[in-house]
């Protein structure tokens, strides 16, 4: 169990204002794992005050200072590695093999390409040699909230926790109330990192409390959210009060498109990406777009996948998929299930219920439905869980046309041995990124969508840039500089 001392403001662990209890819930058991308050509107007000009275100092330190912090954030990271995995392995039910490599090792790849873009970020330089005495300045956009989820907590963290400092942004993280273990360490990490009080603090809270209290806040000058789109929106609304910029990265529908000439490994790297971390992930390709002549052979491909896919504890080792994240997130799963029995798409794989000998824990059966309608909710909606959804096209046009035809344009992925037609799909299809025959994206790559999965880049350059402001000077002394 945490002690009293759970939030961290001006630079010291401190208890709790004021607010409720909530347990914290061993995905893989349904046990009480650990217990955290909810914090209140005067725990939300003394963090951004502390926030608020750093941001000055920060805001206009040397650069190279922001970095040396960074470095040492970095180095002390990693001294956690295994701390970090053992909690997001038991808060949010990642396979401990996965939570060791992915889930923690996503953060130490975001922090190093921090430090590399920023030696490309111009904080100042004159607009161009017609105009020398116009300078160009950027600084940081102020005081900023950082709302991160529990599917890729430390991901999610250094993403943002990371490009705000080297803006010279001072923050309030809320960590996601379901999964907060790791977010302590974390924060423990920051303290050793020994940055000046107020620059950082957190505070627990869910979202109708401190995520509210921190998106309508007069001296916020920024939110950063990830998380659902209902979420998003009702921050927009709420931020739109005092005109705060909102970075929003949400849901997605990824579409997997394959084409005949496919490597022979594409299907199974599609099922397999499908149920990466439990299928909670915003980019996961749950849509496979199957090219007619190769579609019923995929379909019985992908229907054995699933049904060899291992389902097991977070703590044991091996390559399995885990458990659902928490109760309410396998009821959604199931209900979604249920729903595309009921709308008529032909179930190959898996289906309601927990696997076969498991009565207890969040966990899901590996489903695959074929003969899918782009009408169907399963193909519309974001179901965050392990469910693959398969249907046949005739043509690139057709393709596009169903792969575009959602309100998520997030992340979509072609399969084809065919370099100008992949080049084609890219431009056409209405997403954020595009990863095609496996390829990931290169190191410092922008994170984000485009539609209803948000706006914003996280990730290298892009993700310090949405932390800065821009400031035009005219009449700049180039002599006195």
């Amino acid at each position: 169990m945490l002690d009293k001392r759970q939030f961290y403001i001006d630079g010291a662990w401190t208890a709790p204002i004021a607010g409720t209890e909530m347990d914290v819930i061993d995905p893989s058991t349904e046990e009480v794992c650990a217990a955290i308050t909810l914090g209140g509107q005067a725990d939300t007000d003394a963090a951004v005050a502390a926030a608020k009275a750093a941001l000055p100092g920060w805001m206009h330190c040397a650069p190279d200072t922001r970095l040396a912090a960074v470095k040492r954030i970095l180095a002390l990271y990693k001294d956690h590695a295994e701390e970090l995995a053992q909690a997001m392995s038991l808060e949010m039910g990642a396979p401990i093999d996965l939570a060791r490599s992915s889930q923690y090792g996503a953060g130490e790849f975001h922090i190093r390409n921090f430090i590399r873009a920023y030696e490309q970020v111009e904080f100042d330089a004159p607009l161009g040699n017609h105009a020398p005495d116009t300078r160009i300045i950027r600084e940081a956009v102020g005081v900023c909230a950082l709302i991160t989820p529990w599917n890729w907590p430390m991901n999610q963290i250094t993403l943002k926790v990371i490009p705000a400092l080297l803006a010279g942004c001072t923050m309030v993280l809320k960590p996601s109330e379901i999964a907060p273990l790791s977010a302590h360490i974390w924060v423990e990490i920051m303290h050793q990192a020994d940055l000046p009080p107020g620059v950082f603090n957190m505070v627990h809270g869910d979202g109708p409390g401190v995520g509210t209290q921190l998106s309508g806040h007069k001296d916020v000058d920024m939110v950063s959210f990830t998380g659902s789109t209902r979420a998003g929106i009702a921050i927009s609304k709420n931020a739109a009060e005092t005109l705060k910029r909102v970075h929003l990265e949400l849901g997605g529908k990824g579409a997997n498109i394959i084409f005949a000439d496919a490597d022979e490994k594409a299907v199974k790297r599609g099922v397999l990406h499908c149920f990466q971390n439990t299928g909670q992930s915003c980019n996961a390709p749950t849509r496979m777009l199957v090219e007619r002549s190769i579609y019923d052979q995929t379909v019985e491909q992908a229907a054995k996948i699933a049904t060899t896919t291992q389902v097991g504890a977070a703590r044991d080792p091996g390559r399995h998929i885990g458990p659902l994240v928490s109760a309410a997130q396998f009821d959604k799963v199931q209900g979604l299930i249920e729903t595309g029995i009921k709308e008529g798409a032909r179930l190959v794989a898996g289906g309601l219920g927990r696997p076969e000998g498991v009565n207890r824990g969040y966990f899901v059966r590996p489903t695959v439905f074929a003969d899918v309608t782009p009408d169907m909710t399963i193909a519309q909606e974001e179901i965050f869980g392990p469910v693959l959804s398969i249907m046949p096209f005739d043509s690139e046009d057709d393709a596009i046309t169903i792969a575009n035809d959602t309100p998520y344009g997030l992340t979509n992925y072609v399969q084809s041995t065919d370099g100008a037609r992949r080049n084609r799909m890219a431009r056409h299809l209405r997403s954020g990124m595009v990863e095609m025959n496996g390829k990931s994206r290169g190191a410092g790559a922008p994170f984000g969508g485009m539609k209803q999965s948000g706006n914003g880049r996280e990730g290298g350059i892009w993700g310090i840039e949405d932390f800065l402001e821009v400031k035009a000077v005219s009449g700049w002394d180039v002599e006195a500089s």
